[in-house]
């Protein structure tokens, strides 16, 4: 059997903001309860099972590749909301896109902090 990711736990100083935030933004569907958890799955069943954690919020990093009608989607949904956006994990290039890969990505961040990337490859690989 191939090794696959099956969740994660994402901390939250407010769980149900949290998943609201990634639904709306990515396009997801609405968090669901799982025991203690809300749980998102993305298209390739991979759980975000948000709890309610304790402050400060642990910082962590997740990376969603999205198809480029996707991207665009969400790229939209971002500035919409005013949120702000870098191409770099630096945080060094604000208000830009990076071309990575031959595609487009960007970084932002969610309701407590978590570092957000949303990237697309017209070949339809990962890097």
């Amino acid at each position: 059997m191939a090794v696959e990711l099956n969740h994660t736990i994402v901390h939250a100083s407010d769980p149900v903001a949290s998943t609201r935030f990634m639904s709306e933004v990515l396009g997801l569907p609405k968090a669901q309860p799982v025991g203690p958890f809300l749980a998102i799955r993305t298209a390739n069943g991979v759980g975000l099972d948000y709890i309610r954690g304790e402050a400060p919020i642990w910082k962590e990093h997740y990376a969603f590749h999205v198809s480029e009608s996707e991207f665009e989607e969400i790229f939209d949904r971002v500035k919409a909301r005013g949120l702000t956006w870098w191409a770099d994990p630096q945080k060094a290039r604000p208000g830009e896109c990076n071309t990575r890969f031959g595609g487009r990505g960007f970084y932002f961040d969610d309701p407590d902090g978590h570092f957000l990337e949303v990237f697309w490859m017209p070949s339809g690989g990962k890097p």
